[in-house]
């Protein structure tokens, strides 16, 4: 395994776009630890608003309760990376705008609530970009159990999470679980943007 320094990886990652469809739980975590590492430019998309059952889980502050999750996520990137460019996009994405939207993108974090947005997502990249790499979050409801997240990979859909636990009022989604895959996500997107490099000091 080679490893690399921190100014090499920024060097790489500089240049770098990602795209993250939904800023609730596993996508403001997943782009605020992104933007840490410093990605180039995340494009990111949500139309909702926060609210204060939102905080025990996503990236955002009391003060900031009422206000489009989008616009606030691009506010708190800033002030973690402001080299970070945050295109962020208040909108219910169809297939169109997916395609639209993330077109471009070295690769994209699906990080959806619902099941259906989740199936249009994975459906839109494969038939429309299916050369371009599509993480998902897939089961993380709850707490304890932490050995359940795994990752898989098919082709070039990667997934994340125990694939089993649903949200619901008896097992709700929490900061710890959300944020293993979330964070296991953003390494996700590492792995895939590095890849290239290391393979390339592999053969030398």
């Amino acid at each position: 395994m080679n490893l690399l320094n921190f100014h090499s990886i920024k060097e790489i990652l500089k240049d770098k776009k990602v795209g993250i469809a939904g800023c609730g739980g596993l996508g403001s975590n997943c782009a605020v630890a992104l933007a840490r590492v410093g990605v180039g430019q995340l494009i990111i998309a949500d139309f909702d608003v926060i609210e204060e059952s939102n905080l025990n889980r996503q990236y955002y502050f009391y003060h900031q309760l009422g206000k489009k999750k989008v616009f606030c996520l691009k506010e708190n990137i800033a002030l973690i990376n402001p080299d970070v460019q945050v295109l962020a996009h208040d909108i219910e994405l169809d297939a169109r705008d997916i395609y639209n939207l993330f077109k471009d993108c070295d690769v994209i974090v699906e990080a959806f609530d619902k099941a259906e947005m989740k199936q249009i997502m994975i459906e839109t990249i494969a038939e429309y970009l299916p050369k371009t790499p599509l993480v998902i979050g897939l089961g993380m409801a709850g707490w304890g159990d932490s050995n359940s997240i795994q990752f898989r990979q098919a082709d070039n859909l990667y997934i994340c999470g125990d694939e089993k636990s649903e949200v619901s009022e008896e097992n709700p989604p929490l900061a710890p679980r959300v944020g293993m895959v979330a964070h296991m996500q953003a390494n996700t997107v590492l792995e895939i943007l590095l890849k290239d490099k290391l393979n390339e000091d592999n053969s030398q």
